[in-house]
């Protein structure tokens, strides 16, 4: 079971039992205070084999639409698990910065710790792309399958962290098409390109205002060619490096977004 406390945010500096965070279940669907919901086949398993809860044990609802819901477990067997809801909290664990993730796909396990890890660290959205040196291809419909499991790699994440908005993973597209579209908004928000020859550093970037976002463009392991660097920049975007170390592709998008978080969120 997860626990939690405000220490993590710097309001006490010990555990107390009323900051316990219960288990917490995503359900996509209407919760009514005073009702009873039946738990997914996957969040069933979840609760029975690997939580092992059991017969009135506390757990934490939420739909994805804002605020969470206690509940208590009222059935739990192997064909249905179903829960009491208790109460609404209008809860929200969401960074003050809205940044958008354009990650250049890459294989499967690298492009999953990046999409978990980056929900974790409070991004907004995230937008996949391909791009010319992308090891990883994939058609309509194997893209459509992987879409469907960031999707469920990001539920998870929120289930995990406690966020009770959840992040969303765009469809794949290419870097071009995503560009072209960029290109027809106004450039209110900050974009940075993450490239190992960029001489500027992330606090030399002034922090975005008003409602303006943060777009955090990563390329693939090995990198933009040099059209595509060109034609990023071409779009409004800041090139930045990190040190003087060239970091791996699933290793660039959490450190920035965690230094990000640090000069201008809640870290």
């Amino acid at each position: 079971m997860l626990y939690y406390h405000e220490s993590i945010y710097g309001k006490c500096h010990w555990p107390r039992s009323d900051l316990i965070m219960h288990a917490r279940f995503y359900h996509p669907a209407e919760i009514v205070i005073g009702k009873i919901v039946e738990l997914s086949s996957d969040n069933k398993h979840h609760a029975m084999r690997v939580l092992r809860l059991k017969k009135g044990d506390s757990i934490t609802l939420f739909n994805g639409h804002g605020g969470e819901y206690s509940a208590h477990i009222e059935t739990i067997n192997r064909s249905t698990t179903t829960a009491v809801i208790e109460d609404y909290y209008d809860k929200e664990r969401e960074s003050p910065l809205t940044i958008e993730l354009v990650q250049a796909i890459c294989v499967n396990e690298k492009m999953d710790w990046i999409i978990q890890k980056s929900v974790e660290l409070g991004v907004t959205s995230i937008q996949p792309i391909s791009t010319t040196r992308s090891i990883v291809h994939l058609s309509d419909e194997r893209a459509c399958k992987r879409l469907q499991h960031w999707q469920k790699v990001i539920i998870s994440a929120c289930e995990q962290c406690g966020r009770n908005l959840v992040p969303q993973v765009l469809p794949l597209s290419s870097l071009s098409d995503w560009l072209s579209q960029k290109k027809s908004h106004p450039i209110h928000d900050v974009r940075l390109l993450l490239i190992a020859s960029a001489i500027t550093r992330l606090r030399d970037i002034a922090k975005p205002t008003g409602t303006a976002g943060t777009s955090l463009l990563v390329g693939p392991e090995g990198g933009f060619t040099s059209e595509e660097e060109a034609a990023i920049l071409h779009t409004g975007f800041v090139p930045i490096r990190l040190g003087k170390r060239t970091l791996r592709t699933e290793s660039v998008a959490l450190a920035t977004i965690s230094a990000l978080q640090t000069l201008w969120g809640d870290f």
